[in-house]
């Protein structure tokens, strides 16, 4: 699909002008993708939006290949670059192994995580609350993987932050569909509650259910939308799963 100067005026781009283009780059693209102003299958050309930026095609070209190794962009030869189009196979890949790093995370931050950094979780939760109903869409996003990412840094373990960290981008892609989900923004945030409630009582037990009906709630909520949107499949019942 061909992306024209019109469709690069229309993802809403602004002019960059900082010592790191490459990041700033690779923010406002990923930003496009996650908000939708950027569909999966679109091209990435270049030219347009590094003439939307003011800037060359070099850093637009190094981001958009952090993107490829992120899995947010697929490269095709002669072609360019696309956004990637997700499957209800792939949606469920990425949620499998979201689950498993999460159930570690969450676990061992109930027992190592000290009581200063699960007030910033809380405090963190109360703000997506307060917060909710006035915050754009890419706002909401940030928070809510904001959180996530901080039960893993609270697990104490520096490998699984890592490895949960180099999945981000494509989980914004799948929480942006999550929060598409919930007309409600407000409930969507008040959601963490018994994650961090359960943490914060250091039962490890509890822990592990409120992330996994988090999750599983969430992964629901997302094949659904995407069956009815695309009609590929039936969402999966209570008794195939999802990791149940």
């Amino acid at each position: 699909m061909a992306f024209s100067s019109s469709t690069a005026d229309s993802a809403g781009f602004e002019s960059v002008e900082a010592q790191d283009l490459v990041g700033l780059v690779e923010a406002q693209l990923t930003r496009a993708i996650v908000e939708g102003r950027l569909a999966p299958g679109s091209r990435i050309v270049e030219a347009e939006i590094a003439r939307r930026m003011g800037v060359s095609r070099a850093p637009v070209r190094e981001a958009a290949r952090r993107l490829e190794r992120q899995g947010v962009l697929v490269a095709r030869p002669r072609h360019g670059f696309a956004v990637r189009t997700i499957s209800v196979q792939e949606i469920d890949d990425l949620f499998e192994v979201r689950l498993s790093l999460e159930m570690t995370s969450v676990e061992l931050a109930c027992r190592k995580a000290d009581d200063a950094g699960l007030q910033r979780l809380r405090a963190l939760v109360d703000g997506m609350v307060r917060e909710a109903p006035t915050q754009p869409q890419h706002v909401r996003i940030a928070t809510d993987l904001a959180f996530h990412t901080l039960i893993c840094e609270l697990s104490g373990n520096a490998h699984l932050h890592r490895i949960f960290s180099n999945t981000q981008t494509e989980m914004q892609m799948i929480i942006a569909l999550i929060d598409a989900v919930y007309h409600d923004p407000e409930t969507m945030a008040n959601t963490h509650y018994p994650i961090v409630d359960a943490l914060m009582s250091r039962d490890v037990d509890a822990s592990r259910l409120a992330m996994r009906e988090h999750l599983d709630d969430a992964w629901q909520q997302v094949r659904a939308l995407f069956v009815k949107q695309h009609g590929t499949v039936s969402p999966p019942t209570p008794t195939q799963g999802p990791a149940r």
